[in-house]
């Protein structure tokens, strides 16, 4: 039986921390937070997308950073695997669109619940309001991580110790790098880092003006120049300050490097069930039925009632343009912005705003079966410290339960 602590609470932490319980050991759970799951909790817009019921290779088509990495965590532990085990510990699940699994009460504190009642079932001591400072690294030739000290100065010693701090986005979780700073103390090199699933500030002062209206079903490209950088079909949302919404925020995790080079373009698809020809024959009936009104009376059929302002502005159309005299140009300008719609991207929010981080420990440095520090022996990692992130969907919750099974499950006895 060895001794493991595990510093974080969060997904990863409280996976690592069952999975080496019930693998024997003795284990020891820090959070400095109050309570378990902080970060988890507001996931999914507080109902907590667990993880994604897809196939494997399509969970790894959805990862951004280091996907191969992944394969040894992933097949150790699956999507299934991790709906078995909240569903034994009493937890019903249900698929939704997108493949994309929750509760069936749509609460993420019955999954907090469900993975705190699995931690005592297995004997992890926790530790509320408990932060670790700093690492007990010893040797010379060969480092060995040797335990933790807290930050009441109290050295409590260890076999393993298991890192699952999280990254800095929504640092008011308690997400605030102190993992990063762990892993460089013990020579580990952290990836640049940028905010990712994160909003995208935009340049024209008409996008403000559609502050809360949600467009479903539309298509988006977001490019640099002629080069398309990433693609999406769904939903999105327009803010004060830009774009957001499921079908954006994955963008973020691709164009977040592209865009430290310059802005991007955004282009909005808003009927991509009709092509030029179809949307054209629509325009012309709709006229034909309004020949005497304002343009800007009848469009209300095709747009939400706060966008057509926006559409014949761009279009360069005059809202009190009577139909009848509306020109074939002025028609294909219409079709053209409704086709292709376009927004100049010129950077992201920021971390307070981000669901997750991008960048972290150099997963080269890192045993990809047991997380295991290839530099530090007795040191692990898992989780959102690592530089390992995906799209929106809930394959980051899958990176944290994988990586997370594969650090605390793999300790020798």
């Amino acid at each position: 039986m060895s001794q493991v602590i595990v510093i974080g609470g969060g997904a990863s932490g409280m996976i690592a921390a069952y999975a080496a319980a019930k693998n024997g050991h003795q284990v020891t759970l820090l959070e400095k937070n109050e309570k378990l799951g902080k970060k988890l909790y507001i996931t999914g817009k507080g109902r907590c997308n667990i993880t994604n019921a897809a196939d494997l290779e399509t969970i790894m088509e959805n990862v951004v950073s280091n996907p191969r990495f992944l394969y040894s965590a992933l097949y150790g532990f699956t999507n299934q695997d991790m709906i078995k085990l909240l569903n034994q510990a009493g937890l019903e699940t249900k698929v939704e669109r997108g493949m994309r699994v929750f509760p069936v009460s749509d609460k993420s504190s019955d999954v907090i619940r469900a993975l705190s009642d699995l931690l005592h079932q297995a004997g992890v001591r926790i530790f509320f309001n408990k932060k670790a400072d700093d690492l007990i690294l010893e040797g010379t030739d060969e480092i060995r991580c040797t335990g933790v000290v807290t930050e009441d100065g109290r050295k409590r010693k260890a076999d393993v110790v298991i890192v699952t701090t999280g990254g800095i986005s929504y640092p008011s979780t308690g997400s605030t790098g102190d993992g990063y700073r762990f892993a460089k103390a013990a020579g580990h090199q952290i990836t640049a880092l940028s905010p990712a699933l994160v909003p995208f500030t935009a340049e024209e002062e008409w996008v403000k003006e559609l502050q809360g209206l949600a467009l479903k079903n539309v298509s988006v490209t977001i490019a640099s120049g002629k080069k398309k950088i990433y693609s999406d079909f769904g939903e999105m949302l327009f803010t004060h300050f830009g774009v957001s919404g499921p079908a954006i925020l994955s963008g973020s995790s691709v164009c977040a490097k592209h865009l430290k080079k310059g802005s991007l373009t955004l282009h909005i698809d808003l009927k991509p069930a009709l092509n030029r020809e179809q949307l054209d024959a629509r325009l012309l009936r709709e006229f034909k039925e309004a020949r005497n009104k304002q343009i800007g009376n009848v469009l209300g059929c095709l747009y939400p009632s706060s966008l057509v302002p926006v559409i014949l502005a761009v279009s360069e159309i005059p809202a009190d343009k009577v139909i009848h005299d509306v020109t074939r140009e002025d028609r294909n300008r219409l079709i053209q912005n409704t086709k292709e719609l376009c927004i100049t991207l010129n950077g992201l929010r920021g971390y307070n705003e981000a669901i997750i981080t991008q960048g972290g420990v150099k997963v080269k440095e890192i045993n990809p079966a047991t997380m295991e520090s290839r530099l530090v022996k007795g040191l692990r990692f898992a989780g959102e410290v690592l530089d390992l992130d995906a799209f929106t969907g809930g394959y980051n919750l899958q990176i944290a339960w994988s990586t997370g099974w594969a650090a605390g499950s793999t300790i020798e006895k």
